[in-house]
Order: structure tokens, then sequence, then C-alpha cells
């Protein structure tokens, strides 16, 4: 592992030397509990003093394979050389001066590469923002504006934020939505084209599900209404759900001849994730606006809005930013992570975490009848897990799966509408023999049940 890929001094290697979580971690728990709110949830109580590569050591000493990323967020490792170098030259020379006050380079050359990486090849601006959230928030505004109409559409199982208008646009109630409301309005539902659960079958469901979304559109809300379509081109937290292939170039293509801004919701699946820079390369399809944050600045907090320049123009001057949008330390670590993307060639690294992990996985599906689907792309790939011999969603089987996993030092993550999705989003770093043994730990977790 170089220096480059993050963390060298961390030795990559899982190491369980007390209870998960120990009892320092018990300890820190405990504090927590009584200074932070009870609604900040989190995955695993272990406190993490060291990661990089593949690897999270905790303050008892136990080191955790890292089949999570923080949320697909350190897909160059947690240390990257770019990342910390550059971020650690930019915080010697100034930490903020609000781009809004004035400006500085990082911020335009932040923005100059999205245009450079994006889909495309038509003129592009970018507006820069901290969450994912913000960056969706802002690209409805974006859109409502070039517009002049107010309607959006999003889709089942779909995630965009915990926000007032990025909690009316995501689908699920539990926990992002629940006891929150009221929220925004002109938001409207389509469905969306999930192969494993469409009733027709995966074969019909592409062109079903589109013209199911194309008439309730059309019936419900008006093209000539319609700001924005909005969607996950490989859907997060609604459970990995990588639509039928047809679905999002016929979704885009109706966009198009409605004259309604059609955006990519990359903030999970950017940024070679999926093995491509962004997942709606896959099918060739070039958004109006795509939303990005998480992978794109090594763990420092920065998202954007990169589009057509005609349409990142509509807002008036003054109408987007944000006093710490596009902070000049989280750009430096953008550059720095972009940098890193390249040298090490991620994408193709991606494509080799899918090679290694998709295989055992079906061959898990196989032998366990607990797993009913095996999807995703590159190094976003999930098993749904089901009552055996069925398609009921189990999520008291995937929550004892997670556990074990947790108990022989492997994190995992769990996701979906129905709660019963583990996901895999280790670091694109991660060394093979650590993919591998992280697989045998969740194999064994699941001969366990």
């Amino acid at each position: 592992m170089t220096a480059t890929a993050g963390g060298p001094s961390l030795p990559q290697e899982r190491r369980v030397v007390t209870d998960i979580p120990g009892p320092r971690s018990r300890e820190l728990q405990a504090r927590r509990t009584a200074a932070v709110a009870g609604g900040v949830g989190s995955v695993l109580p272990v406190f993490t003093t060291r990661a990089g590569g593949g690897v999270v050591e905790d303050v008892d000493g136990n080191r955790l394979i890292d089949f999570g990323s923080g949320i697909a967020v350190t897909s160059v490792g947690n240390s990257a050389e770019a990342v910390v170098r550059r971020a650690s030259a930019q915080l010697a020379e100034f930490t903020h001066s609000c781009f809004m006050v004035t400006p500085y380079e990082g911020y335009v050359e932040v923005c100059e590469r999205l245009a450079e990486l994006t889909p495309g090849d038509h003129a592009k601006k970018s507006a820069l923002f901290n969450s994912g959230a913000e960056a969706v928030e802002n690209a409805v505004k974006i859109a409502r504006a070039y517009t002049r109409r107010q309607a959006v559409v999003v889709f089942d199982h779909g995630y965009h934020g915990r926000t007032n208008l990025t909690m009316a646009l995501t689908a699920k109630n539990m926990p992002y939505k629940h006891s929150f409301g009221p929220f925004a309005p002109e938001v409207y539902r389509a469905p969306v084209a999930y192969p494993y659960r469409w009733p027709t079958g995966p074969e019909r469901c592409g062109e079903e599900a589109a013209a199911q979304a194309i008439d309730m559109i059309e019936k419900q809300v008006g093209a000539e209404n319609t700001a924005a379509i909005l969607i996950e081109p490989l859907l997060g937290e609604g459970g990995f759900i990588e639509p039928a292939k047809g679905f999002l170039p016929r979704i885009a293509e109706y966009a198009r001849e409605n004259g309604i801004v059609f955006v990519a919701d990359e903030i999970q699946s950017g940024f070679c994730r999926t093995g491509q820079w962004f997942a709606c390369e896959d099918e060739g399809i070039v958004p109006d606006l795509i939303t990005t944050a998480k992978g794109i600045a090594g763990g420092l907090p920065l998202s954007a809005v990169t589009g057509r320049a005609e349409i990142m123009d509509a807002a008036h001057s003054g109408g987007l930013g944000g006093t710490y949008g596009g902070n000049p330390v989280a750009c430096a670590a953008a550059l720095g992570a972009i940098e890193t993307m390249h040298e090490l060639d991620l994408n193709a690294r991606a494509r080799r975490i899918e090679e290694i992990m998709k295989p055992r996985l079906r061959a898990l599906a196989e032998k366990y009848e607990a797993i009913g689907d095996v999807r995703g792309r590159g190094a976003m790939l999930a098993v749904e897990i089901v009552r055996p011999g069925t398609t009921e969603p189990a999520p008291d089987i995937t929550a004892a799966v997670a556990k074990a996993c947790h108990a022989e030092g492997l994190l995992v993550l769990t996701t979906g509408t129905y709660g019963n999705v583990i996901r895999f989003l280790p670091p694109l770093v991660i060394g093979e023999d650590l993919l591998e043994e992280g697989l045998s730990v969740l194999e064994g977790a699941f001969a366990g049940l």
C-alpha cells in the first residue's frame, strides 16, 4: 500500500483484540450519550483513532476491514497523500475568506475540473456548497429559475437529503422524514425500474416503468409545469437499486423533449465509485445538471452542482452561495482527491473490486436462500436479503448478518427502503487481500444464521 493510497503507517490487517465495541469505546459512548443529541445515530459505536487504506482502527486497538468508506466518502482512502499535502498547504495559507467576499483560485480550479470530468462536451459551470443536500436543493433552485416552473419529479426509493426540501424529495419515511413535516410542496413521486421487485419481471421492467413514470407526470403534474426530473442513476439509500436498462435514457429523453431539466444525483455514485467517473455514463446519459459530494474531497465537506452553462447562469447574482460553500481547504482536498483518482486509475480499481466481489457474492446467493438479489456496479454493490423461498424483505436477518460481521471486525452498512439490504462501499484503494478476507467474514456471518 503506497502513501498515495492513504494510511501507510496503519497496518493493513484485521485485528480483533476486544469485544466490539471494546471497553474504551463503551466509555466514550457513555460520554456521547450525555453530550450528543439522541437523534444522531451511529451504525457501530466504536470510536475511531486512525483509518487508511482499507482499515479503521478504534480506541481499543481493534482494526476493522472497511466496507463502508464513511458512506462512499473516503474512496481515495482516509488520508490520501495528495489530499493531506494539498489541504495542509492550504491550511497554512488561509482557512477561509468566503468566496462571495474575496474569491480564491482553488474554487475556480475545482469548477474547471468538474467541467472536464462530468459527462458531455457542452459549456459547463459549477457552484460549490458543503453537503449533498445543499447541492440537491440548489439544483432545484437553479432548475426552477431556468424553466420558470415549480414542480419537481422524483422516484420511489430515492434519497436526496435531510433538509426540508430534500426530505420532501426523499422517499423513505423512517428515519429520514418521520415527525419532521410539513414538507416542501410541488414534489411528485414516480415509479422507478426496480428489476428484482418488478411485477412482470426484470426483462420488461425498464420499458414499463418508464411508461408508467411518464404517464404519471402527464396526468398528475403536466410536463409544462415540471421544472426538474431528479434521480440517482444508481439509487443509494433506497437499496442500491440499478434501474433496468432503458429506463434512464427514456426518462432523460422525455425531459429533453419537454424542456424539463434532467438532474442526475451522483452524490453517492460519483467519482469512480461504479467504475466510471459517474454512474450515468453507463447508458450514455448526459444530464443537464449533476450533483456531487461524498467522494469529491477525500473526506472534507464539499459538494457541487455542475451543469449546462445557460442553466447554471439562470439564477440571479447573489442567489447562490453560502458562507462556507467551496471552503478553500475543502477545495484543496478535492484537487488532491481528483489527482489521486487519476494517478491510481481508480475507475479501473473499482471495476477490479467488482471482479473480485460479485462472483463471491453470487456464490453466497447460490448457497444461502436468504440472499434474494446481488446487484450494483464497481465498488457500489449490495445483496438484498429476504425470507428464504420468498421475496419478502427480512430486515431482522439483515441486521443479524451485519451484527455478526461487526463482531468479527468487518464494517458493513445496511440500507434499503425495507431495511433489508447490505451494501458494500469499500475504499477504492483497499488491498485485494482485505477484500477477500472481508468476504470470508461475510460468508461466516451467513453460515452462522
